[in-house]
C-alpha cells in the first residue's frame, strides 16, 4: 500500500481550493467590471439622448434625412433609418419643409418600397409640410423610386439619374468545372430548389420564370414613377430602358423638375435656411456599447476557458 496516498490527496485538495479561489476572484472581477460598464453606458446614453435634443427647431427649418449609399437592411440607408428620420422631421413643430438629400446608386426594392410607402403616408398626414428630393451624385434604380414619391426633385446638371429597371445577376461556372473534372453534387427536395444555381446548366424554364419575375417588379417600378410623375414625364421609349442620365438631360425628360441644391431649396422653395437634420445617427452610447460588449464578449469566453480548460 502507498503510504503516501494521505499527502498526495492533501495536495490535490490544496489545489483545488486554489483553483476554486482564482476562479471566484475572476468571476468578481468580471460583475465588478460589468456593473461598472452598465453604468457608464447608462450615462452615456443619458447624454446621446439630450444631444439627439439639439435637433429640434423651435422656430422654422428644413429637415434634411439622408440617404448615402446603397438601399440595404445593414446599411445607414435601410429603411427603417430613413423612416424613422422622416418620421422625426415631420413630426417636429417647427419644420417647414423636408429635404430627402440622396446619393445612392439604388439597392433593395422592398427597402425603396417601404420608403416610398412611407412618404406618400406622411404627406397625406402632413399636407402642409412639402417633401422635395435633392439629387447630389447619383439618384439611380431604387433611390429614384424613393425620390419620386417626393413633391419635387432637384438635382445637379451633372448628377446621374434614372436606371428605371431590374437585374439579378451571376455567374455560371459549369465550363470551368468541366475543364478542371470538378463534379457538382446537389441533392434536393423540389424541382427548383437549386434555382438558377451557378454550377449547373442553365435551365430554360427557369431562365423563363426569373425573367418573368424581373418584369413584374419592374411593371411595379414604373407604375409608382408614372404615379408619381404624372405628366411631368416626357414621352420616350428610353425612360423605362435602365439608362441613366445627367441631371440636365433628367430635367428635360421629365425625371426632375429643377436644378438646385439642398440649400437653394431650403432658402428659395422652403423659405426655412435653417437646416437640421434629422437621419438617425450612431451615437456615442451606441459605439461603446458595440465595443463593450466584444470586449465583454471575449473577456467571458477567456474566464470559461480558463475554468474549463479552453485553449
Amino acid at each position: 500500500m502507498d503510504d503516501n496516498w494521505e499527502r498526495r490527496v492533501l495536495e490535490q485538495l490544496a489545489s483545488e481550493g486554489l483553483r476554486e479561489q482564482r476562479l471566484a476572484r475572476r468571476w468578481g472581477i468580471f460583475f465588478k467590471l460589468l456593473t461598472l460598464g452598465l453604468l457608464f453606458l447608462a450615462v452615456l446614453a443619458a447624454l446621446g439622448t439630450l444631444a439627439g435634443s439639439e435637433k429640434i427647431c423651435l422656430d422654422k427649418c428644413t429637415g434634411v434625412v439622408n440617404i448615402q449609399g446603397a438601399l440595404e437592411t445593414s446599411s445607414r440607408a435601410s429603411a427603417e433609418n430613413v423612416i424613422a428620420g422622416l418620421q422625426a422631421a415631420f413630426k417636429n413643430k417647427g419644420t417647414r419643409g423636408v429635404v430627402l438629400r440622396i446619393n445612392s446608386p439604388g439597392g433593395s426594392p422592398v427597402q425603396a418600397g417601404e420608403i416610398n410607402d412611407e412618404i406618400r403616408r406622411l404627406r397625406a398626414k402632413y399636407p402642409n409640410t412639402p417633401i422635395y428630393a435633392v439629387v447630389e451624385e447619383i439618384c439611380a434604380s431604387g433611390a429614384y423610386y424613393v425620390a419620386v414619391a417626393t413633391d419635387r426633385i432637384y438635382v445637379d446638371k451633372a448628377s446621374l439619374i434614372g436606371s428605371i429597371g431590374v437585374i439579378l445577376d451571376g455567374f455560371g461556372f459549369v465550363g470551368t468545372m468541366d475543364k478542371l473534372g470538378i463534379e457538382r453534387r446537389a441533392l434536393t427536395a423540389g424541382e427548383n430548389k437549386a434555382f438558377l444555381d451557378p454550377f449547373l446548366p442553365l435551365s430554360q424554364t427557369q431562365k423563363q420564370y426569373a425573367q418573368q419575375m424581373l418584369d413584374e417588379v419592374h411593371q411595379q417600378f414604373i407604375a409608382a414613377v408614372k404615379e408619381g410623375r404624372g405628366d411631368r414625364l416626357k414621352d420616350s421609349r428610353d425612360i423605362f430602358s435602365g439608362l441613366v442620365w445627367n441631371g440636365k438631360r433628367g430635367v428635360e425628360l421629365g425625371l426632375a423638375d429643377a436644378l438646385g441644391s439642398v440649400e437653394y431649396v431650403a432658402r428659395d422653395i422652403i423659405k426655412a435656411e435653417e437646416l437640421v437634420d434629422f437621419t438617425p445617427q450612431e451615437n456615442i452610447a451606441e459605439r461603446v456599447a458595440r465595443k463593450f460588449g466584444a470586449t465583454m464578449g471575449r473577456s467571458f469566453a477567456a474566464m470559461a476557458g480558463g475554468a474549463w480548460g479552453w485553449r
